[in-house]
């Protein structure tokens, strides 16, 4: 049976764009392949403990013999992170652009999951190869010929630790102008808003439909 790992990192969960575009996606991933268990984690809105990871890393630098209590439960946690890592076949990964930057929670998980050995930088990782969806979505637009083109200090670094770090075959799924239907401001956009997230869905259940492809590729 295929093991799907799904992460969420929206703090939303009505009205979240990359709970629903994830949400076709993963349906599409469970028609195409049938038996499919799927392992969740909701960073959105249960976030790791914010002190997890200096806990884990300074425990690098010491015997695992002089680790303190605190030290041993981040361990402990960053090997749970990397077992699900580690244990699926596919990824989904639902990442919102908050404030300009990845999300904080996303930022927490990944730095704890890197603590543990098998998923550090420098190594390769288990995962190489193995096909990872990154659902996006921005309030804005930050596309060439937009006042904030450049203002997107995420979705670069995202494709630089999924990719480059970890090996995955990544296809991404961003959709923009999520907040033009609430913001009087973006009205005029509010058509092309509709468009762009249809087309995110689309573009869901269309990759969700390679999957079966891209698992013998990485077999």
């Amino acid at each position: 049976m295929t093991t799907l790992f799904r992460l969420d990192a929206s703090i939303r969960t009505d009205g979240s764009v990359t709970r629903a575009v994830a949400d076709t996606l993963e349906a599409s991933v469970v028609e195409e392949l049938g038996e499919v268990s799927v392992v969740r984690r909701d960073i959105g809105l249960q976030p790791l403990p914010s002190d997890a990871w200096a806990a884990s890393v300074t425990a690098g630098f010491v015997p695992e013999t002089d680790w303190t209590p605190a030290q041993r439960e981040a361990r402990a946690l960053a090997a749970q992170v990397a077992d699900e890592i580690v244990g699926a076949d596919a990824y989904v990964f639902a990442v919102p652009f908050y404030n300009f930057g990845v999300a904080a929670s996303f930022k927490q998980w990944f730095d704890l999951a890197i603590t543990d050995p098998r998923l550090a930088p420098g190594v390769e990782a288990p995962v190489k190869g193995r096909p990872a969806f990154l659902v996006i979505a921005r309030g804005g637009g930050y596309g060439e010929g937009t006042p904030r083109h450049g203002w997107d200090h995420a979705t670069a670094w995202l494709r630089r630790v999924l990719v480059d770090v970890w090996g995955l075959d990544l296809d991404v799924i961003e959709t923009e102008l999520t907040l033009a239907e609430v913001t009087p401001a973006m009205a005029e956009l509010r058509d092309l808003a509709r468009r762009q997230l249809a087309e995110s869905h689309e573009t869901a259940r269309s990759v969700g439909r390679s999957v079966t492809l891209k698992l013998g590729a990485a077999a």
